[in-house]
């Protein structure tokens, strides 16, 4: 009977913990952090999930972290017809809750966290060949774009602002401050 009873309690406190467990989506914990500054949720969108996973897995067939490796952001980008959109890539963290403190951390990083307006969100990760390093792609832009001709005119003109941090297996960690049209400043 105490065996039951038992059983009873922990499939219990499972359930109730179920809830709490789907409000865990990489999407709601990046929202939660938005929203505490003032900023609006996101939803998991499917096009850029498709961005964000062929820039992973490129990074991890590659063993190279670059924005670069399947070529320029603003071409790879285009297809989620955005007015704004930044990314945020990472590898070493199995969990996505480990690799969002990492960019929570990183002034640039946590700017495309917080990109301003921004509505959706693509998120992946892919393991290198030897599947010892995990690499991750966050992709984080506005609304659909109207298409030219139905929208406001004088559309504000496309910018991407990217960050990209060179591994810490380099004895001196590097960064790019600002990526602004394939620069680095």
């Amino acid at each position: 009977m105490q065996r039951a009873v038992g059983g009873v309690l922990a499939l219990c406190l499972l359930l109730a913990a179920m809830p709490a467990l789907a409000a865990d989506s990489p999407a709601e914990l990046i929202s939660r952090f938005r929203l505490a500054h003032g900023e609006p949720r996101v939803v998991r969108d499917a096009t850029l999930d498709r961005i964000a996973m062929d820039q992973a897995r490129a990074m991890a067939a590659k063993d190279n972290l670059s924005h670069d490796v399947l070529g320029s952001f603003f071409t790879r980008v285009a297809p989620a017809k955005a007015g704004r959109a930044a990314e945020n890539i990472a590898y070493g963290y199995e969990s996505f809750e480990k690799t969002l403190g990492q960019w929570i951390d990183s002034s640039g990083h946590r700017k495309n966290l917080l990109l301003h307006n921004a509505s959706r969100v693509g998120i992946a990760s892919a393991k290198d060949a030897s599947g010892k390093r995990t690499y991750w792609a966050m992709v984080i832009a506005g609304d659909y774009e109207p298409k030219p001709g139905k929208g406001k005119k004088g559309k504000e003109p496309v910018v991407v602002v990217k960050r990209e941090v060179v591994p810490a297996s380099r004895s001196k960690p590097r960064e790019c401050h600002v990526k602004l049209l394939g620069l680095c400043i």
